[in-house]
């Protein structure tokens, strides 16, 4: 039995845009065989209504037909000798890098906790010594713990929490001898943004709105 030969799209020529088919890269390839200027330029006007029927949602789209015959020149790269109702748009405008979005800020320091939970203690660590400063670290710590909870474990110490506290802040914040953090209650249910239980929460909290509503 004979070897049968597989080609794969990987060994084929790249396509600039994959939407419209092989076949119609293929056809925009044929027109550069034909050596007769109109009858070449009318046969890309009936490529371009190939393209439409394959991609009808772009009649949505204001100017579509520029941007299909744009999509034209755009298949046979840009080189196209064709009498078009639009000229061939410029190559370098597709080929512009786009500008890099700038990262915020500088790394966090501990993603579980987030990087707003960095702004809060520097807001402690401007607040003078006395009862509202160990209030908002009592605050601070039991947010800090919620957030501990849901991305690592199903129980963690006050000493813990304490201690990232003053790491965080690089020892600008002293937690003060004998501060307790108030019991969870067993009734909570910690679990992580997005999860599964989140949105099915979401979910059913939305039928009962909807039922009430109704």
């Amino acid at each position: 039995m004979e070897n049968v030969h597989l080609e794969y799209n990987t060994q084929r020529e790249k396509m600039a845009m994959p939407e419209y088919g092989r076949n119609v890269l293929k056809m925009v390839g044929d027109l550069r065989n034909i050596p007769d200027r109109a009858k070449r330029s009318e046969q890309a006007a009936a490529v371009v209504k190939v393209m439409e029927i394959l991609n009808p949602q772009v009649r949505q789209q204001e100017n579509w037909q520029h941007k299909l015959w744009d999509h034209l020149f755009i298949i046979a790269g840009f080189d196209l000798d064709i009498d078009s109702p639009f000229p061939c748009p410029v190559k370098e405008e597709f080929e512009t890098r786009p500008v890099p979005i700038p990262m915020k800020g500088e790394k966090i320091k501990a993603t579980h906790y987030g990087r707003n939970i960095e702004k809060i203690i520097n807001l402690v660590c401007d607040e003078p010594e006395g009862e509202v400063r160990t209030m908002l670290i009592r605050s601070l710590a039991t947010y800090m713990r919620t957030q501990y909870l849901i991305w690592n474990k199903d129980s963690v110490k006050d000493e813990t929490i304490f201690a990232d506290i003053e790491k965080l802040s690089e020892g600008r914040i002293k937690v003060p001898e004998g501060l307790e953090l108030g019991k969870i209650s067993e009734d909570i249910q910690l679990s992580r943004p997005n999860s599964l239980q989140n949105r099915n929460r979401f979910k059913h909290s939305g039928k009962r709105n909807r039922k009430h509503q109704g």
